[in-house]
């Protein structure tokens, strides 16, 4: 990535070694995905407001009801994703604030990610740009339908608890793909991931999960 994004005080790289030194403790083993968030300034990625808070285990809000999700979660859901190999083309649904998108440009090929309200799609865009990763692709439109145009897709994340899997996500997925994504259960949300076989879906339970909800349509 490009600039200098060093910062002081709680925006320093001492703060982000804190960050991954808490990731390891928490189980976190895959050491790109570490690197990576070692190597991103998640502050840039909030409110100025709320910069001093950017490293905490804590999910932040970013404004339309949506928030950036705490950084454990970003860091499990990426090394969920990345188990068994490291996928070529990543579809992201819900960019939010852009942050989970921008450690995935750093491991992967490229990453197509969707955003239904448009002035968060644009605030991401322009971090992207000010950090130098141009690998992504984004789109303004509803997540629950994917992007079925550039599919199918060798890994796909989505940041939003849906009701249960989406089809269409499903078959935008390729063999041997996987699909990693929170859904509604009767003890809460629990985050799942789903791998393409020739056959079919095997399905496996990761651990629980707490997410803004997946919606329709755009804004």
């Amino acid at each position: 990535m490009s600039g200098d994004h060093q910062g002081i005080g709680m925006t320093s790289q001492r703060t982000r070694e804190r960050l991954v030194e808490r990731l390891r403790t928490k189980g976190i083993r895959n050491l790109a995905v570490l690197e990576a968030l070692r190597n991103t300034p998640r502050h840039i990625f909030v409110d100025e407001a709320l910069a001093s808070r950017a490293y905490e285990e804590t999910a932040l809000p970013i404004g339309h009801g949506q928030t950036i999700s705490q950084p454990y979660t970003v860091a499990r859901m990426t090394e969920a994703l990345l188990e068994g190999g490291t996928p070529e083309s990543v579809l992201e649904i819900g960019t939010g604030s852009g942050y989970q998108c921008a450690i995935l440009a750093q491991l992967v090929r490229r990453v197509h990610s969707v955003e239904r309200i448009s002035a968060l799609l644009d605030q991401a865009r322009a971090r992207f740009r000010e950090l130098g990763l141009r690998n992504i692709r984004l789109k303004h439109s509803d997540g629950g339908v994917g992007l079925p145009e550039y599919a199918p897709y060798d890994g796909i994340l989505v940041t939003a608890a849906a009701e249960a899997l989406p089809q269409s996500l499903l078959r935008q997925l390729a063999v041997g793909g996987r699909l990693i994504l929170p859904v509604k259960s009767n003890q809460g949300q629990v985050m799942l991931r789903i791998i393409r076989t020739e056959d079919g879906f095997q399905q496996q339970t990761l651990e629980s999960a707490n997410f803004v909800p997946l919606v329709g349509g755009m804004i």
